[in-house]
């Protein structure tokens, strides 16, 4: 006897037909498929570019920009804006300054032209939020110009860099618009900081001192409690010399009292170096996962509920069905974006010069900012989550349909039409818990964070020598050598790749 011949027998005798066998057949395989294929798309971001990350954290920069430069399609793809940046970040550390100004430009305009597709949104809700375009985090936003400034800066071309404080500043505003309410990342201290930095770098002394005093405000008001970052001491220093240079003897001596310091005028050096060291890598987005059960919250309410983190998010429907349709399902498992941190291997700088050391001062944790930016918005990812579950689940069971207490009362062709029911819905199960993914990209060559310090230089050539402390006292030495002009203010930055991990 054919096998196939006694499967059927045997089915029949079970008052099952062989279409529903085949039907299952069909369906395990398809599943055993789909599984697979999904398997290969649940790779986070920093997983996929694993080839480029590699290369740019072991500092084999010429290498990693030739990887970019051989992936143009990631330039026309939902993460353009990243490949942008990249490129930008790549391009300063070989020493490219207008080329990765051009790049940084391109994601500068991407963002600010960035229409909302809706196709793509409603996407998002039937498979992941990675089919919407990436826009960039705020903090991301605000270091593009950072860098622009800086390449400017090593250009020699100070106007340009003042248009990109300008951009910045209007960044800032568009910033403190978007989020009302205290504790907040709403404000950025070391972009004022910066901005300070450069208006003196030009000349402008009253404009320095605005933005130096803005930042000092926004390093004590917001700072301190969001990051636990204190004042950097290269500020407060900074903040007197302008309020000298600009004849504000009240503010001089309001801010003397303040920081418990004494400006001498003759302390002011006509030639410097400010010298911004960038330290280890910034956070890369991983995801995490959250079981949740729909319960019968009452009036037009489903109400989601995790016990282990005590969540508990009401979700309004549209109708009974609806919500027997949820509550029916119970269980849901949603995909949320969480930050895992690299760690800098370095804990301090200091830069040698002319016998003196000057201590490089934290400016800005990047790496807090980062967590702090994804935090504010999770009450907004929990909803997005839940939504796009509820979505999948309601799908599944309009496609299952309402099914008969006994299959004995059922036709033939009744049960042919609710095994295949079964079988899709089944199968649009797979590919709902293997499309749920949380959205894990962002900007991955920034750092973890921002030092600074002001060196006094001499006119002529001038060594400087950057000594990076490691855990138990471990150093690395990296030399650099600096032209300087009569009453010029050169700037440099040196990104230290090392991690913990």
């Amino acid at each position: 006897m054919d096998w196939r011949q006694g499967d059927q027998e045997i089915h029949q005798k079970l008052k099952t037909p062989t279409i529903l066998y085949w039907n299952r057949k069909w369906v395990n395989s398809s599943a055993i498929g789909l599984l697979i294929f999904f398997s290969f798309s649940c790779a986070t971001y920093y997983q996929v570019n694993s080839e480029f990350n590699q290369d740019f954290e072991s500092g084999s920069i010429e290498a990693a920009k030739k990887i970019l430069d051989q992936n143009k399609k990631q330039a026309r793809k939902k993460a353009q804006f990243l490949y942008f940046a990249n490129q930008g970040v790549v391009n300063t550390m070989l020493g490219n300054y207008e080329k990765s100004n051009e790049w940084l430009e391109k994601a500068y305009l991407f963002g600010e032209d960035y229409q909302k597709n809706y196709a793509n949104i409603a996407a998002s809700f039937l498979v992941n939020p990675t089919t919407i375009t990436y826009q960039g985090e705020d903090h991301e936003q605000l270091l593009l110009l950072y860098y622009k400034a800086l390449n400017y800066l090593k250009l020699n071309d100070y106007s340009a860099a003042l248009v990109e404080c300008r951009r910045l500043n209007l960044r800032l505003n568009e910033l403190s618009d978007k989020y009302k309410g205290d504790k907040k990342y709403k404000r950025d201290a070391f972009v004022n900081n910066l901005m300070g930095i450069i208006y003196e770098a030009s000349g402008d002394v009253n404009n320095a001192f605005i933005a130096y005093r803005n930042a000092l405000t926004i390093y004590q008001d917001d700072y301190q409690e969001l990051f636990g970052l204190e004042v950097p001491l290269q500020l407060k220093h900074d903040l007197l010399r302008t309020a000298y240079l600009n004849g504000f003897d009240t503010e001089l001596d309001f801010y003397e009292r303040q920081f418990d310091l004494r400006y001498n005028p003759k302390s002011a050096n006509s030639e410097e170096l400010v010298f911004f060291w960038h330290n280890g890598l910034g956070p890369v987005k991983d995801e995490w996962s959250v079981n949740f059960t729909a319960m019968d919250g009452g009036d037009g309410f489903v109400t989601f509920v995790n016990d282990e983190y005590d969540f508990s998010f009401p979700y309004q429907i549209s109708s009974s069905d609806e919500k027997s349709q949820l509550t029916d399902l119970r269980f849901f498992r949603v995909a949320f974006p969480k930050y895992q941190d690299r760690g800098a291997y370095f804990n301090r700088a200091v830069l040698e010069a002319g016998n003196q050391r000057y201590n490089l001062q934290l400016g800005e944790d990047v790496n807090a900012i980062a967590h702090k930016t994804l935090d504010e918005r999770m009450i907004q990812e929990f909803g997005k989550g839940l939504l796009r579950a509820a979505t999948k689940k309601a799908v599944e069971a309009a496609i299952r349909g309402s099914q008969s207490d006994s299959d004995e009362k059922q036709s033939k062709e009744e049960q042919q039409e609710e095994a295949i029911r079964e079988g899709l819905s089944f199968l649009m199960g797979v590919v709902n818990a293997a499309t749920e993914k949380a959205d894990t990209r962002n900007w991955q060559t920034i750092p973890h964070s921002i030092y600074y310090s002001r060196v006094p230089m001499s006119v002529g050539v001038n060594q400087v020598s950057l000594k990076t402390i490691g855990p138990r006292g471990s150093t690395a030495v990296t030399d650099f050598t600096f032209e300087v002009s009569r009453n010029e203010t050169v700037f440099h930055m040196y990104h230290s790749l090392e991690t913990e991990r």
